[in-house]
């Protein structure tokens, strides 16, 4: 007798959505460890030496000396050491935190954005529940690895993203806005920062409710995230170690602005074949026009054709780059999603520093040769002192491209993103035990 078929329908497997819940937060207690003002930093890998002294400098208890310490278990003693002077309080209650940033953007419009604090489970990277955009480097994944096993906290929160298309997580946050805020501070920059504690369990469930189905964007804190998820596997089992830090917002969120950030090259000086390379490849490859002034050396939005500025420090002349054809592109980016074949970076990457400079990934995440810099003005005067022997200048990526590309499972260029304005470190932490 033959078997009928079955007609049970094949079990459906469920998606695995991003975990998100209030966390028991550790913070400054300004009545004995002062001012917030004085105690807030940028995140680390903003600060450099200067920067470091002068925040050090404003209070012992800047967490400067925490999250960039002299030595990982210095920031572990202090943290220690805080704790017991009631210069940090853990509080018994779990919560979320809304966070809204009042800022001026470059073109003097006031801009705001607000998202909100709370601990996120660590996954795998996958769809529907947290997806990177760009590649990191080893170096600071380490950094951070080292000094989350000395600390067991996150003292820094990564930034993401979600999507909020029906407005509830935005109408949540702005109904928690109406009350005092229970912090405000302003930053280095001057981005006006105001905190709201969310304890309410009608609260925290609506915005854990607008955020079920919600895949999360890796913004800002690639290397904090995949820090998290080699100490989640190292401690084992479950426990808060399980969750990280992360401030979410919405891609929808008016207030959310991209900066492009400059590729510097060396090496240059004394390589007569590289310098060649580079010209060569680019009358090959691109439309060259030379501007006649450095500060339009950074492209204006709205062009589809991948472009970006160029100078070097030998001629002093800057040039747009404008490829010919996207045929181009799909040709050196074989195999690789149409999205990201469009990617400025990318392409960048592809023909000029893999192709014409023959730059392997090691040398790129080791940083040989090449440097970046967020800001115009510094990457020209570089160029021009000779500090760097020339530089690629790129425009922002908008949002819209920077979630096409992440939804395909591609990874972009490191730094292909600088997200303004930063997410201040010194706000709140969660301790991970």
């Amino acid at each position: 007798m033959t078997p009928r078929p079955s007609r049970c329908k094949p079990a459906r497997v469920a998606l695995r959505v991003a975990d998100i819940q209030p966390l028991r937060t550790l913070r400054y207690d300004t009545a004995v460890a002062g001012p917030l003002d004085d105690l807030i930093a940028p995140p680390y890998d903003v600060i450099d030496d200067a920067m470091r002294a002068e925040l050090a400098a404003r209070s012992d208890h800047n967490v400067v000396e925490l999250d960039l310490p002299e030595s990982y278990d210095a920031s572990a003693e202090r943290l220690a050491e805080w704790g017991d002077s009631g210069v940090l309080t853990q509080e018994d209650e779990p919560a979320m935190w809304a966070l809204r940033q009042d800022y001026s953007a470059p073109d003097g419009t006031t801009r705001t954005r607000t998202g909100f604090f709370a601990r996120v489970r660590v996954e795998d990277y996958g769809a529907g529940r947290i997806r990177p955009h760009e590649r990191t480097h080893p170096g600071p994944r380490e950094d951070r690895l080292k000094l989350t096993r000395a600390t067991r906290a996150n003292l820094s929160p990564i930034f993401s993203l979600y999507p909020d298309s029906s407005g509830t997580a935005r109408e949540t946050l702005a109904q928690v806005a109406e009350a005092e805020p229970f912090a405000e501070v302003t930053d280095h920059e001057g981005t006006r920062n105001s905190l709201w504690r969310i304890a309410d369990p009608d609260s925290i469930a609506a915005l854990q409710g607008a955020l079920a189905d919600a895949e999360l964007l890796i913004a800002d804190g690639h290397h904090r995230y995949e820090t998290a998820r080699v100490y989640a596997e190292e401690v084992g089992g479950e426990g808060d170690h399980r969750y990280v830090l992360m401030l979410l917002v919405a891609l929808e969120d008016p207030g959310l602005l991209i900066f492009p950030t400059h590729r510097l090259l060396t090496g240059l000086k004394d390589d007569a074949d590289k310098q060649i390379a580079i010209r060569d490849t680019a009358r090959r490859d691109f439309d060259i026009e030379e501007l006649g002034d450095p500060r339009e050396l950074e492209p204006p939005g709205g062009n589809d054709r991948v472009a970006f500025g160029y100078m070097d420090s030998f001629f002093k002349r800057p040039f747009r780059f404008t490829l010919k054809d996207q045929s181009i592109a799909d040709a050196v980016l074989p195999g690789m999603p149409e999205p990201y074949r469009h990617l400025d970076t990318a392409v960048l990457e592809a023909i000029f520093l893999r192709g014409a400079l023959h730059m392997t990934e090691d040398d790129i995440s080791h940083l040989r040769d090449l440097d970046y810099s967020k800001s115009l003005d510094d990457a020209i005067e570089r160029v021009e002192s000779g500090a760097a022997d020339a530089g690629f200048f790129m425009r922002a990526t908008p949002v819209e491209q920077v979630r096409e590309v992440a939804a395909t499972g591609e990874a972009m260029p490191p730094k292909s993103t600088y997200f303004y304005p930063k997410v201040p470190t010194g706000l709140v932490f969660n301790p991970l035990a």
